[in-house]
């Protein structure tokens, strides 16, 4: 495998990862080229939305060719082209062969939830202070335990009696916040997206860890539940306020996270008609949101 290294402005990010597309690049990534300096710019966007800007004011593609050849060709007719000017070729370097499997899985150790619970990938040895577990590793949903929003939401479950309760995990990605309240007893969990893969991923992990729950598309949520969970983002979660209250039963709990700090009075607002929110936890920046039902 070898890289094609280039260095453009933020309008030309598009252009060229057009071209290297058309010239068989197997794959095309863009970097920020000022990334770790003080000149370092944060691009932010939400899930399913288009990013703010292509790229960066300087930003670096990487471009991937199975032959030196093919990114030396590439190299050659990228720089004859008018877009061109103003761009830099870094150079062709060839990638060493790596054990790519091992070195992902090297990149996901076990993550402490509780000092006696843990998300474990099903390459690691459990760690033996883990009293519940579960088996998880990376996929095509979001949800590996390693997010801090993740992390405060297992932590509510895991210090909540949920035994017996009728749960909701609405935008349930990987499935991981259905499991863990499988794992704490609730008795009926309904895991639901509107992305079918984050639905299949559901129902795969919960097989692994022979979690019983129902998975599907958001239609699925019926009535009301005793807990309901939403780990999405700020913006979703303002739309949803009035259908996520609607599930909440008398004397029930509203559990929400993907909510920075700055976002908490926003958010009490949106939900004041329905339910008063509190701030539950608190983790690197992020906040977890409860309410009771009275």
């Amino acid at each position: 495998m070898f890289e094609l290294l280039l260095l453009c402005p933020e309008d030309r990010v598009e252009v060229f990862s057009d071209a290297l597309d058309a010239l068989d690049a197997l794959s095309v990534s863009v970097e920020d080229a000022d990334a770790q300096t003080p000149a370092e710019q944060a691009l932010f966007g939400e899930p399913g939305m288009p990013p703010p800007k292509d790229g960066w004011q300087r930003s670096r593609i990487v471009a991937l060719f199975a032959e030196q050849a093919q990114a030396d060709e590439a190299s050659a007719l990228l720089q004859a082209q008018d877009f061109f000017d103003g761009c830099k070729l870094l150079g062709v370097r060839k990638v060493e062969d790596q054990d790519w499997v091992r070195l992902t899985q090297s990149q996901f150790a076990p993550v402490e939830i509780t000092p006696d619970f843990w998300i474990v990938p099903t390459w690691h040895e459990v760690p033996a202070q883990a009293r519940q577990t579960i088996r998880l590793d990376p996929g095509l949903a979001f949800g590996t335990g390693t997010h801090p929003t993740t992390r405060m939401c297992l932590r509510w479950i895991a210090s909540h009696d949920v035994r017996g309760q009728r749960v909701l995990d609405y935008g349930c990605g990987s499935g991981i916040l259905a499991i863990g309240a499988a794992k704490y007893g609730a008795k009926t969990i309904d895991a639901v997206d509107i992305d079918e893969a984050a639905v299949t991923s559901t129902e795969l992990n919960a097989q692994a860890n022979n979690a019983s729950l129902n998975a599907g598309l958001p239609e699925l949520a019926q009535g009301e539940y005793q807990t309901v969970l939403a780990n999405i983002l700020a913006t979703p979660l303002k739309v949803l306020a009035p259908l996520l209250c609607a599930h909440v039963q008398a004397g029930g709990y509203l559990v929400l996270a993907g909510i920075l700090e700055r976002q908490a009075e926003e958010l009490q607002q949106a939900y004041a008609p329905w339910l008063a929110l509190d701030v539950a936890d608190a983790e690197d920046g992020w906040i977890l949101m409860t309410a009771r039902k009275a």
